[in-house]
């Protein structure tokens, strides 16, 4: 059992190793593994690779609500977690352009706004912290379903991918606009 902290004085810090950042790190580790299956030919590698998508993206969710209900947020969390996100579906996208399914302009826009937007809120934290927005929860989803449906196999997929991948690229495009407005302020 633990003694609660007297009145006044601050909870103790959330260790390095914490459930969370667990998560957080596998999620990284995946990526690699994500990529190789991607570039296996066959069908059976394509579900593999979007069964190691799914799991990585699902960490995404899992690892911030725990950090956020135990109380276990802790500065590498806030930096790694952007960071995992953005090597998922920045390695995803990059594949996909790779292998001739992607067109280049789409992951290069998405991959300029998730860079920039991630750079701008390192610099402007000094003046405060730009929390997500429901829109950029909103593109988070978007890109992660318009990627699942690119990296599984058969080509009746394709009016849905881009159709997904559309409105992900222009929700990403609209909230990156947000979010410069709102740094600016």
């Amino acid at each position: 059992a633990s003694a609660s902290a007297p009145a006044g004085s601050t909870p103790p810090q959330a260790g390095l190793w914490n459930i969370a950042n667990v998560l957080t790190m596998a999620r990284i580790a995946l990526v690699p593994l994500m990529v190789w299956a991607l570039f296996q030919d066959g069908d059976v590698w394509r579900l593999a690779a979007f069964a190691v998508f799914a799991a990585a993206s699902i960490t995404d969710k899992i690892d911030g609500d725990l950090a956020r209900k135990r109380n276990i947020v802790t500065d590498f969390g806030k930096i790694a977690d952007p960071i995992a996100d953005k090597a998922l579906t920045g390695a995803a996208l990059i594949s996909l352009s790779v292998l001739g399914e992607l067109w280049w302009w789409v992951t290069i826009a998405i991959l300029a706004r998730e860079i920039g937007i991630t750079v701008m809120r390192f610099v402007v934290i000094r003046y405060g912290v730009i929390a997500a927005s429901k829109g950029g929860k909103l593109k988070t989803t978007l890109q992660v379903i318009a990627i699942g449906f690119y990296i599984l196999p058969g080509e009746w997929l394709d009016p849905v991918r881009w159709a997904t991948m559309g409105a992900a690229l222009a929700v990403t495009l609209v909230t990156g606009a947000e979010y410069l407005v709102q740094a600016w302020r």
